[in-house]
Parts: C-alpha cells; structure tokens; sequence
C-alpha cells in the first residue's frame, strides 16, 4: 500500500479552474494574467484579443504547412478528438505551466451543428444527440483534467438556471452556460469555478469566488472570495479581502 499525508498536498498547483461570463466581458483577455507560460485551444475565434502578450501559444493543427490552421468550427469533434488525442500532451508540462480552452460554450453549440448536419434531414438534432454530448462532454472534461502537471483553465458564456430550494421556493442563478444535464459534473470535477463581473462604474473587472443564490461559484484553493481580475490565478498569495460588518459602528 502506497500513501500520502494528506499535509504534503500543495493545493495552488496543478489546479483546475472555470471562468465564465458573459459575451465580451474579457474572459480571453483574462488568459494574460496566468502565471507562467500558457498553451492556448481557441474554440472561437476570440483568441485575436490577445495579439502582442508574451508567453501564450495558439494550438494550431497540421494542414501541412508551418503555420498549421486554427480550430475548425463546421468539425469540432474531429478536432476537439485530434487535440485530446496528441501524444505531446502527455508531456506539455516541459514547455507551458497552463493548459486554456476557450470557450466550451461555443464547442457546445458547435458540436450541436454538426451532428444536426448528419441528421436525416440535415439540419435538426435527433434525440439521442442530447444524451451523446452529456457523455461526449464529460469524457471532454476528464480528459482535460488528465493533463499532467499543468493548471487548468476552462471558460465558458454565462446563463440563468432556474433552482428550487426544498421549501419550495425557486430562485434564479448564473452558471456556466452548458447543458443541465452536463453542468453538476463539469462542475464539481474544478477546483474553482469564477465569475468575471465589470463594475458598471469604473469599467475594472474582478471575479466572484463564493457562491451564493444568484451566482455558481466555489474557491477550494484559498479563502478568497472575490479578487481583481489581475490577481484571480494567484492563489495561495493574497489574505481573503475583509466582508463589511453591518450595523453602525
């Protein structure tokens, strides 16, 4: 029998990390401000924000030529299949410290197109689509995590799910916007699950790192409970910012 302590555990290593947000609040900009270096698989064509910052890469697949070819939205599983399948993954942590896909929200609606383009009439989605993307996208995001020896960082769209709580009351909460039925899993599988926000009134962004009614969020990394955009991917480096008392003191 082999075991660890589990105080041996250094848990701001090799995490794994969901951000997301709405269309266009700087999700991909974000990438910037992880540590280290950064291999980066662009499922939609956003990644142009990041032109001119060092220490990121664009996975690019082989077409035959140097420069190779971006992702290819009209087949995203074929290329999704390609990139998890890369034997070189096995062994990235040699050259990059971060793994990002960007975004799987758009995979999502992607993967839909294209098996709704193998359907009898070559455009709707056949029932047992739904039930193949929640076991496709589950096998997606294990696989990911697989990756040795490098953090983590998936994004995704924003949505509004609707809850309800035992006593029977519903109430409305953003979440990362995939299928329900793939959510619970892909959720529970990261260490943390942020929501990027911009302050109406100053324009600067930060992340949400403590769930509550109204928005999906978890921090197992540290204690943290929201941080500026600059700072979210240090952690273990910054005291949790102090909550207002109530009352008046």
């Amino acid at each position: 029998m082999i075991t660890q302590s589990t105080s041996n555990i250094l848990k701001d290593s090799n995490w794994k990390m969901i951000l997301y947000a709405k269309a266009g609040q700087g999700k991909t900009t974000s990438i910037q401000y992880l540590p280290g270096k950064t291999l980066l698989l662009d499922l939609d064509n956003s990644s142009k924000v990041l032109s001119g910052i060092p220490n990121i890469e664009l996975y690019k697949f082989d077409n035959g030529t140097k420069e190779g070819r971006p992702f290819d939205r009209e087949h995203p599983i074929e290329d999704m299949n390609t990139f998890l399948s890369d034997p070189d993954l096995k062994e990235i942590s040699k050259k990059f410290n971060n793994v990002v896909i960007d975004n799987v929200s758009s995979l999502e609606k992607d993967w839909f197109v294209e098996m709704g383009r193998k359907s009898h009439n070559g455009i709707s989605n056949e029932i047992q689509d739904y039930s193949q993307w929640t076991n496709y996208f589950a096998r997606i995001v294990t696989t990911l995590y697989m990756i040795p020896n490098v953090n983590i960082l998936i994004t995704a769209w924003e949505q509004k799910i609707d809850n309800e709580l035992e006593s029977g009351q519903t109430f409305s909460q953003y979440a990362p916007d995939v299928r329900l039925k793939s959510l619970n899993g892909f959720l529970g599988l990261a260490d943390v699950v942020a929501r990027l926000i911009v302050n109406p009134k100053t324009g600067n962004r930060g992340a949400m790192l403590e769930g509550n009614n109204t928005v999906y969020a978890k921090n197992r990394l540290d204690e943290r409970t929201i941080a500026p955009i600059e700072e979210v991917f240090e952690f273990g480096k910054h005291k949790p910012v102090a909550k207002k008392k109530e009352g008046n003191e």
